[in-house]
């Protein structure tokens, strides 16, 4: 199992610490390190930024929101990070959900699938550079239809690196993940647990009969953010996780439109997914937050003594998750890097 490093979301500002984190795992030859963007930073500018400090970590957006840019634009800017990290990026995308995509972007959420499907096939056309872009698509028509009514097909100027860039996609549900298994090269899970593993790997396998077997479990990436909290006291590392889990499953969403909820749900925690999500909805957060029990933190994160998350680590090793994407100082990145290598 391969290690990245999670810079994760900005709060007021960049995270502490991150560039001794990624000057870390660079030195330590970890797999990659990766951005995300939400409705604050974006996930590109900061990954150039500290991409350009290193040299052997790949470069991986986790994600960009396929609402926030045209899938052209989303293509140059692969194109773009490709050449200047010398062939080291990795383009993770994601339909994010209808809260921040209707309320931020100003954009129609409904059919996601459709709509990341045609995404991806625009962005490949462009990475190929074959023949100038073209989709009659539901959702995406290249070139536009209506306007001036003088547009053309085009192709980029620039000559793609590489022309197989890897394309990554954030997925929850067993649709959208089978979407990932079938027309992408790697899959960026959330909230995954050992508990959950087969039925992902079900959906998995479909996607991959699906696209024609272009990928499979010995070729395609799953690189799985975790929450990593060591500390003597296992409730109190467990504090440091709840509060978020209370986020994603309690506000993170809309009541019956909260993929985050699911995932919860599917590991055995319906219960107490409804619970969090009342009293979150309520403007209980505290009480949302102290509704979690230990177990439903343990199913999807690594806390408590140095000694028993080494012990829990081989659990994650034997799934389907290949990579996994720790969010930390330089600290905990050398303390990890131990955990896992010896």
């Amino acid at each position: 199992m391969k290690l990245g490093l999670m810079t994760g979301y900005w709060g007021s500002g960049p995270p502490k610490g991150v560039t001794e984190a990624i000057a870390a795992a660079d030195e330590l030859g970890w797999d990659s390190i990766w951005t995300a963007e939400a409705y604050g930073s974006d996930a590109l500018t900061p990954l150039a930024w500290w991409g350009a400090q290193t040299k052997n970590v790949d470069l991986g957006t986790a994600i960009m929101q396929i609402s926030a840019r045209e899938p052209t634009a989303a293509a140059m800017a692969a194109l773009t990070m490709d050449h200047l990290s010398s062939g080291r990026f990795r383009l993770g995308l994601g339909a994010s959900g209808p809260q921040v995509v209707e309320g931020w972007y100003g954009k129609p959420y409904p059919r996601p699938l459709a709509r990341t499907r045609e995404y991806v096939d625009i962005v490949r056309q462009v990475l190929a550079r074959e023949a100038p872009v073209t989709l009659d698509g539901k959702h995406y028509t290249l070139p536009h239809p209506e306007g001036a009514g003088l547009g053309k097909p085009l192709k980029p100027t620039v000559h793609p690196l590489r022309k197989e860039l890897p394309i990554y996609l954030a997925a929850e549900g067993p649709k959208n993940v089978a979407l990932s298994a079938e027309i992408c090269d790697g899959w960026l899970p959330f909230w995954f647990g050992p508990k959950s593993n087969d039925f992902y790997k079900e959906a998995l396998e479909r996607g991959f009969e699906a696209g024609g077997q272009r990928q499979s479990f010995e070729t395609f990436d799953i690189a799985c953010p975790i929450m990593l909290i060591p500390h003597d006291d296992v409730e109190t590392a467990a504090n440091f996780v709840r509060p978020m889990l209370a986020l994603y499953v309690g506000g993170m969403g809309a009541k019956g439109a909260n993929f985050h909820f699911d995932v919860l749900a599917r590991l055995g925690w319906e219960s107490v997914c409804h619970d969090i999500q009342r009293l979150y909805l309520d403007g209980k957060k505290d009480e949302a937050t102290a509704a979690i029990p230990l177990e439903m933190v343990e199913d999807v994160a690594l806390v408590g003594p140095p000694d028993k998350i080494k012990e829990e680590i081989p659990k994650w090793a034997e799934t389907v998750i290949t990579t996994l994407l720790v969010s930390g100082d330089a600290n905990l990145v050398r303390q990890v890097h131990e955990w896992v290598n010896g």
